[in-house]
């Protein structure tokens, strides 16, 4: 039997067929859902660095720079961007799309370990990498307080105790905390005595540093005629 010779025989079945099926296609066409941004999920890593008390400045021409010229070596970058605050340096590297996001990871762990030789030796780690999800937003904060506590304690609370049980929970990608402030000895010096005295303001290093255990070159804000040390910064 020739299936076309039902829809020549019957032209009125044929024309209402036809028109059921575009009137379909029309309607099905249109609920299609469309986004102007569609999500994908592009394969990103997010590499890490501290050097405790460096500037903005020393963190960007003394490891993002030296860290960023192996990242240039790795095959199928999208894009790569970095930031640099104080003290610390984050570097995004967004891979393509075909880009297998575990050997991605590989060729910058080792990426990192070339760069290692070049990096400051101050640094108390060397750098770490996660992937993440650009994407990606945090869906759940919470805030701690203290009225008896100071903010330190709070933190270290934060971190050795709550942050690392959220992270155990099942569905849970990464537990960030803000707002940290970490103990450290801060002097004040007196230029006036320190000049009656013939001394400068980088005597106070020595004390500081013989008794601290891990102690970067301290460094000094404020005004001219009020200087704050701080032992965990540098110069």
């Amino acid at each position: 039997m020739n299936v076309s010779r039902i829809f020549i025989e019957r032209p009125v079945m044929t024309a209402l067929v036809s028109f059921a099926i575009l009137l379909f296609g029309i309607v099905g066409y249109r609920a299609l859902p469309v986004a102007a941004l569609p999500s994908v999920d592009y394969p990103t890593i997010q590499v890490s660095a501290a050097v405790p008390g460096a500037t903005p400045e020393t963190m960007a021409s003394a490891v993002a720079t030296p860290l960023e010229r192996q990242f240039s070596t790795i095959a199928g970058i999208e894009s790569m961007s970095s930031t640099n605050s104080q003290g610390s340096t984050s570097i995004t590297i967004q891979f393509e799309l075909e880009r297998n996001i575990d050997a991605a990871a590989q060729d910058v762990q080792a990426a990192i370990a070339k760069a290692g030789g070049t990096l400051p030796p101050t640094m108390p780690r060397p750098p770490s990498y996660q992937k993440v999800n650009p994407a990606d937003q945090p869906v759940l904060f919470l805030a701690l307080t203290s009225d008896a506590l100071p903010l330190y304690t709070v933190d270290e609370y934060a971190e050795t105790l709550m942050a690392q049980r959220i992270s155990m929970a099942s569905g849970v990608s990464q537990v960030s905390v803000y707002g940290t402030q970490k103990y450290a000895v801060r002097v004040q010096l007196n230029p006036d005595a320190l000049a009656s005295r013939e001394s400068e303001w980088t005597t106070c290093r020595e004390p500081l540093r013989a008794a601290t255990s891990i102690f970067p070159p301290a460094s000094c804000t404020g005004p001219s005629n009020r200087f704050r040390c701080k032992p965990t910064a540098s110069c």
